[in-house]
């Protein structure tokens, strides 16, 4: 290779293998076989001191760039990493993987729901006389024994069960977990999105649970009420792992929302989005219009303000899944109001306090939204039964006081 100047050299080239070194005053020139890269050198005698300039500093940086594409963060070197930072406790380590794996468990059986033959109802009614579906049943099973397994749970409740269950003796651990093994499950044979929702607690000192001889099964159940039934701003942890075109689980520990999603590949869930912002405002609401005529007049007036164009001739958008989870996971990305409000025949709403609302408000308030039942904030609410149900206005922060103005 011959590089040409405006003078004659003022040195004889220096030859290193396939690399040739012309020199020029004090400006030289490494030449390779596909690049040329600038170089300033310095003149110490027969030495010649060199330095790259930020052509070459730039291709590095950006093979570096190049290189970090290919790191890949697991949720469970996410949770170590959390421990190592003193945010969570290896207890809680353990007690969040063993959530993840049984909603891996539940991901394949919902996609293998119709092969598998889980279509259906089961034949029985759970707690709210509602029909279980076969998958309600088996998932319930999947989350319950993942939990019993991990050996950090003392107590756990679940949307299935009639009353808390107390782990037996000898996997007593400290943390109590709520859940809904797998909400929205009516959509389920119409492979429509569905998805598991928690919230983990630790125990009041004073109720834990003491299995002796004399201690009655009634006696036992009523501790595990006391000792579930706490207010959401009680909760260490929250998430849900939504079942949809992917597998997205999401979690906070009360210091913002992560965002992980199952690559099918090796089985692993992958951290996809970091300290998730929900926007202050949106243009979308998700509520089930079809009740319109059950609902109080403040609430809709409220509707019809936000179908009326306006001033910007734009109505807000309607979208509603009918899958609590995907509702809200869509309303956390693109912003706007979720609302399942109390109405003639739900004098309470339909949701649950405890194992719905409570974790999503927290999920959302990380976030920067808010969790609000008409009046007051979510997380305030002190529950006073396992089941209670609760009108639930969650999303934007704008978007859940503008609503609060119309019911107030």
């Amino acid at each position: 290779m011959t590089v040409s100047t405006a003078t004659t050299p003022t040195t004889s080239s220096l030859s290193f293998s396939h690399l040739s070194f012309f020199q020029h005053k004090k400006t030289s020139f490494l030449c390779t076989k596909n690049s040329i890269v600038k170089r300033k050198c310095e003149h110490r005698g027969v030495h010649v001191k060199c330095m790259v300039l930020e052509k070459s500093s730039a291709a590095e940086a950006k093979k570096t760039k190049r290189q970090s594409v290919y790191k890949l963060q697991t949720l469970t070197s996410w949770l170590l990493k959390q421990e190592q930072d003193g945010i969570i406790d290896a207890e809680l380590t353990i007690v969040l993987s063993s959530i993840s794996m049984a909603c891996k468990q539940i991901a394949s059986l919902v996609q293998r729901v119709g092969i598998s033959k889980l279509t259906g109802v089961h034949g029985a009614v759970n707690t709210h006389g509602e029909d279980q579906k076969k998958l309600d049943v088996v998932s319930n099973e999947v989350f319950s024994n993942c939990l019993r397994a991990s050996g950090r749970t003392g107590i756990i409740a679940s949307e299935e069960e009639d009353v808390p269950v107390a782990v037996e003796e000898s996997y007593y651990g400290n943390y109590i977990v709520v859940f809904d093994p797998l909400d929205g499950s009516s959509n389920i044979d119409a492979a429509v999105s569905t998805g598991s929702i928690f919230g983990i607690y630790t125990p009041n000192d004073d109720c834990l649970l003491d299995l002796e001889d004399s201690t009655t099964l009634d006696t036992v159940e009523q501790r595990c009420i006391v000792n579930v039934c706490q207010p959401g701003n009680n909760l260490l942890a929250a998430g849900y792992c939504m079942y949809s075109s992917s597998v997205i689980f999401v979690l906070t520990l009360g210091n913002g929302v992560f965002s992980f999603t199952l690559d099918p590949m090796f089985g692993e869930f992958i951290l996809t989005q970091e300290n998730i912002q929900i926007p202050k405002a949106g243009n979308i609401y998700s509520f089930n219009e079809g009740n319109y005529q059950l609902w109080d007049d403040r609430l809709k007036k409220y509707i019809d303000h936000l179908k009326d164009p306006g001033p910007s001739g734009k109505p807000y958008s309607a979208r509603y899944i009918g899958s609590l989870v995907g509702d809200f996971h869509r309303t956390l990305l693109y912003g706007g109001i979720y609302g399942y409000p109390r109405n003639k025949k739900s004098r309470n709403g339909k949701l649950r306090l405890l194992y719905e609302c409570a974790p999503m408000s927290f999920i959302v308030e990380q976030a920067g939204g808010k969790g609000s039942d008409g009046q007051q904030r979510i997380l305030d609410l002190q529950p006073v039964e396992i089941h209670q149900r609760v009108p639930l206005y969650i999303g934007s922060r704008e978007e859940v006081e503008k609503l609060e103005k119309y019911l107030s």
